[in-house]
This record gives C-alpha cells, structure tokens and sequence, in this order.
C-alpha cells in the first residue's frame, strides 16, 4: 500500500493485526488508524494500539449517531405504548 494512508475500521476488530498496524504506525508506513472495534472488547491494557500516538480508538459507537440512537428510542417508545392495545411495532416474534 501507499506510504501515509490513514486507516478506518468500523468493521470487526480481528479484522486488523494489532500488533502489525502498530508497528506501521510507528513507523509512519501508516499516518494514522481510528478504530472502532478492537481484536478483544473491553479493550486490553496491553493493546499495541493504545501506545501509538497516532491512532484513535472510539468505544464501539460508530453505529450510533444521533439520528440512529433517536430512532432506536423512538421504536421503544411506539412499542411501549402500544403494548396495552396489543400494537406492536418490529415485533420479532409473536
């Protein structure tokens, strides 16, 4: 791969060799890595990633913005009240 790439995971954890993108990060061979996912979650103490300086780990909310939180609680909320009434919305199983 090109030198300087900037790597983004959002995808899976085991996806990536730690160990393998630290040492590219250590060496610049990558400018920098956010990650969202890690190879073990919670994230261990001895994670490589954690002692580079140029990386980024977020903890697992990529799939989570504002709109996507909102809409999960709205469903909740529809689903709640229409529990009394026997209305269900995305019911999974019946």
């Amino acid at each position: 791969m090109k030198d300087g790439v900037i790597i983004l995971n959002t995808i899976r954890g085991p996806l990536i060799v730690e160990e393998d993108l630290a040492e590219a990060l250590n060496s610049g061979k990558v400018y920098a890595a956010c990650c969202d996912v890690v190879s073990e979650e919670p994230i261990r103490s001895n994670n490589p990633l954690l002692a580079c300086g140029n990386s980024m780990i977020t903890p697992h909310i990529a799939w989570a913005p504002k709109e996507s939180r909102q809409r999960l609680m709205d469903i909740v909320v529809s689903n709640l009240a229409g529990f009394p009434d026997g209305e269900m919305v995305n019911a999974v199983n019946l």
